[in-house]
């Protein structure tokens, strides 16, 4: 049985479900979070890191954070890329990072660190949403994963040029992170995945979801940079407007 909050973060897009697919899955999630996408953006954390305000305290918090976050994202992928058709076919080994952030948090916190860092309070609440859809539902797998992965290869490259400036690294060191050596053309790559999200076998009920689950993880995203910047804000609400404007346009 699914448990009650895998069935709240979906329930508002089944049932009666007259959402039409006019597009493929990779541009329906690219529309679905284009809101959450601009929220992430105004965060605290993130407007600040695009000014080139970038604390190497908060940096190395956050980076102790995502170490968690694609450490249970990975091991889902890894469990059920052999049970599930669909996260095999959007298992991708050359975009996985949680080996590249191992070598970061080594770099931030020392040998020792794997006996220093923890994750914060927002960070365990969405490794736990990871873990509990991993359960019951892992379809929505992709949601987390496209919201991670093509951010990464995005956006996440222009913040590696503003924090290797702010902190002054030298030679790439505390950047693994953003660095795909096993990718040759970003480019090609992303056209790559997403036709491998446009093939996945999905039917609109799930289709719906992922595209609400890829709202929560962003509001997931945005309670982890608020939790490290000291800002507040209520994601539920946060994430609640998104997916009633997502509702609205999904019945036009």
């Amino acid at each position: 049985m699914r448990s009650a909050s895998v069935s709240c973060s979906s329930s508002f897009l089944h049932g009666k479900n007259n959402w039409k697919r006019r597009m493929g899955l990779a541009k329906e999630l690219k529309t679905g979070t284009k809101k959450s996408h601009s929220a992430a953006e105004n965060t605290k954390f993130v407007s600040q890191f695009l000014k080139g305000v970038v604390s190497k305290d908060n940096y190395k918090t956050l980076i102790s954070d995502f170490y968690f976050i694609y450490a249970a994202l990975e091991e889902q992928f890894e469990i059920l890329k052999t049970q599930d058709n669909r996260i095999r076919a959007l298992d991708f080994p050359e975009v996985r990072r949680l080996e590249s952030l191992k070598q970061d948090v080594r770099y931030y916190w020392g040998p020792n660190w794997r006996a220093i860092i923890a994750p914060s309070k927002a960070c365990q609440q969405y490794v736990n949403r990871i873990r509990e859809v991993g359960k019951d539902a892992p379809h929505l797998l992709v949601g987390h994963a496209y919201t991670r992965y093509m951010g990464d290869l995005s956006g996440g490259q222009i913040l590696r040029g503003i924090a290797e400036k702010a902190m002054n690294l030298q030679d790439g060191e505390g950047l693994k992170f953003y660095d795909f050596d096993k990718i040759e053309d970003g480019k090609e790559f992303k056209e790559k995945y997403r036709s491998a999200l446009d093939e996945l076998p999905l039917d609109n009920d799930q289709v719906s979801a992922i595209i609400t689950e890829a709202n929560y993880a962003f509001s997931l995203n945005m309670q982890v940079f608020d939790e490290i910047s000291g800002g507040k804000r209520d994601g539920w609400k946060s994430l609640i407007k998104v997916l009633l404007g997502f509702i609205r346009r999904s019945k036009v």
